[in-house]
């Protein structure tokens, strides 16, 4: 069963916290899918790992570009796709009843703490993986960017 935090952003937004943490993922050496609620704001997330940095990108594929193996790090819509990651990235409201059939050690689920429907959205998904018996962790951002585990 995978390790499941939450992390509440509050410093930073989506688009420049997620690339940081794909980074780790990526020295790991391992695979990460990115799991959205919204196939638009996907799109932009899409075109934020191309131009995050001046000086890199973050190799990563979508359904449209297909090779779904082919690339380490996967932006999907669709739950069923997160089977092959080793890391699972929750965003936009995502989420999915598989993480108990996943082999992923890690679940990450990014929300918005400035955005009260995505906070409210991520509580309802904590009680929902509370009660299904998961063990979860709260991390919330601190003042210089980074994380502080609070649960």
């Amino acid at each position: 069963m995978a390790d499941i935090r939450f992390y509440h952003l509050t410093r930073t937004p989506l688009e420049s916290a997620l690339p940081k943490m794909l980074e780790k993922v990526l020295e790991r050496e391992q695979r990460a899918v990115v799991l959205s609620g919204d196939e638009k704001r996907l799109a932009e997330i899409d075109q934020a790992l191309w131009s995050y940095r001046p000086d890199s990108f973050l190799p990563h594929g979508t359904k449209r570009d297909g090779l779904q193996g082919e690339h380490p790090i996967w932006l999907t819509v669709e739950p069923s796709e997160i089977k092959s990651a080793d890391v699972i990235f929750l965003i936009h409201g995502a989420s999915t009843d598989q993480l108990s059939d996943i082999k992923a050690s890690l679940c990450a689920i990014l929300f918005d703490g400035n955005n009260n429907v995505s906070v409210q959205g991520a509580r309802s998904h904590w009680k929902s993986l509370k009660t299904a018996d998961h063990d979860l962790t709260y991390w919330q951002q601190t003042e210089r960017g980074g994380w502080e585990k609070k649960a």
